[in-house]
């Protein structure tokens, strides 16, 4: 049997040359216990900049808008396969207290060295290297 694919959607926030990452909850299907950048599943006939903007808001109470594609990345888990766009995206307005949603225990603000010696998500890694940790 051949394994769905699923769109996900990631949004890259940079505050003062750090990046906002997400940790997923350790009860988690996919990535569990990993870092990762905030966003989540295209909903089907949902657009994709709305996706990204609604599960951004979602998972950290931000509103932003998107900017420019940083890149793609597929993952193979046993149930499914997804492909991750990543967007970096902007604040449109101000930062507001971030809140995370139950899907997440923790986020911090990291920069890029700090992101090398962190537990990511795989696809994130994948991002990452093909980048050559340069965001």
């Amino acid at each position: 049997m051949k394994k769905p694919y699923g769109l996900v959607m990631r949004g890259l926030l940079k505050k003062d040359e750090k990046i906002l990452l997400l940790k997923r909850h350790p009860k988690s299907k996919t990535n569990p216990s990993r870092w990762e950048l905030p966003g989540g599943k295209v909903e089907p006939g949902e657009d994709f900049d709305k996706a990204l903007i609604r599960e951004f808001s979602e998972e950290t109470n931000l509103s932003i808008e998107l900017s420019d594609l940083i890149g793609a990345v597929q993952e193979d888990f046993p149930h499914k396969k997804t492909i991750a766009v990543v967007m970096n995206v902007n604040i449109t307005s101000e930062i507001p207290e971030i809140k995370i949603s139950n899907e997440h225990v923790d986020f911090k603000w990291v920069d890029i060295e700090e992101i090398k010696d962190l537990k990511i998500s795989g696809w994130f890694k994948t991002l990452m290297k093909e980048k050559n940790y340069s965001l």
